[in-house]
């Protein structure tokens, strides 16, 4: 027998309410506008259920101003301080570029390329969800379904379900549809889609007791996914070039170093060298990478070690040269890497 749920009190829906918009808000000053794909799954889904009462709950206006609110707080001293290019390189690159054209080789190079990588994100799904993107075949099956069966006798779609499944369907076509394509830009969607897993598989298991076995693969396979990331990354990063580079300049390195490279722009560089400078990365290409060292400063650049002995081919005594080969993982290749560091 369903059961009825009671008003939800005044204070827990003002509770829910901010922590709602104000979690979009934060979420878009960390990653951008790719934050905010939950407000249009919570209006697709009022649209297709029709529920426009449901709309002045959420209160949708005074919500998304308040987004702006919070946004404006930070975003516009960073305007000023960055000369627009807050905006300029935040939005205009990394949002707009990426969606419009391939950015560092992640996606098509032609449009009959573009068109063939569309089902991207629908075959990547079951290496990067494993091991539950097992079940997924099961659980589309279950979906797809009208009616109960003797199996799952309870079995009706609910409207959870459709708000799981309108928002999996917004982040898969609109990813699907980015001109430049990683593995990891569906992840938003992996939290909906382990909720619309759980609930259903949980439920089966249920019927035929089998929680305790549902709740022990679950436990299990959370241990094993975290053994793995504390273990795993440590053990590899030796590997990694800008690891290397980093171990082996990190004892001439002071925080006023500026740095920068060409040819390479992989975040790791930005995580292990900020450690230790306090300046940014600045992507150069080799008509100005000589010039770039030429300014007065302690600074270094990371370029190709292929173009290091055109670029540097006298370099000054004092200078130091660090090279290095490893894997580069974002581009599945091994790279030869030199840094050319000018201690003062």
């Amino acid at each position: 027998m369903p059961v009825r749920l009671g008003p939800v009190a005044p204070y827990h829906q003002t509770r829910w309410w901010l922590t709602f918009y104000l979690s979009l808000a934060l979420g878009f000053l960390a990653k951008g506008p790719g934050a905010w794909l939950p407000l249009l799954t919570v209006g697709a889904t009022i649209i297709l259920a029709r529920d426009w009462q449901r709309a002045r709950h959420f209160k949708l206006l005074r919500g998304i101003l308040l987004i702006l609110a919070v946004v404006a707080l930070w975003g516009i001293p960073a305007l000023i301080r960055t000369h627009g290019e807050f905006f300029a390189v935040g939005i205009g690159r990394h949002v707009v570029g990426r969606s419009l054209a391939t950015m560092e080789g992640h996606g098509a190079s032609s449009f009959g390329m573009y068109l063939l990588l569309l089902p991207f994100y629908f075959l990547t799904v079951f290496v990067s969800f494993f091991p539950w993107s097992i079940k997924l075949p099961w659980l589309v099956r279950k979906l797809c379904r009208k009616k109960a069966t003797i199996a799952d006798p309870g079995y009706s779609r609910s409207e959870i379900d459709n708000y799981l499944l309108t928002g999996i369907a917004i982040i898969f076509v609109i990813f699907t549809l980015v001109a430049t394509k990683l593995p990891h830009y569906t992840l938003p969607a992996f939290p909906l889609l382990a909720l619309l897993l759980g609930r259903h598989w949980q439920g089966v298991a249920a019927i035929r007791n089998r929680g305790s076995l549902f709740r022990t693969i679950a436990v299990s396979a959370a241990c094993v996914w975290v053994a793995i990331a504390l273990v795993v990354p440590p053990l590899v990063a030796r590997f990694f070039p800008a690891y290397q580079l980093f171990q082996e300049s990190s004892a001439n390195l002071q925080p006023t170093t500026q740095f920068a490279s060409v040819e390479f722009e992989e975040p790791s560089v930005v995580w292990y060298f900020r450690s230790r400078v306090q300046g940014f990365l600045t992507r150069l290409n080799k008509k100005n990478a000589a010039e770039f060292m030429s300014k007065s400063g302690p600074r270094f650049v990371i370029v190709p070690t292929s173009a290091a002995g055109t670029l540097f081919a006298d370099p000054p005594r004092d200078w130091k040269i660090f090279s290095t080969h490893g894997f580069n993982v974002a581009k599945g290749k091994f790279v030869d890497l030199t840094l050319v560091l000018k201690p003062e």
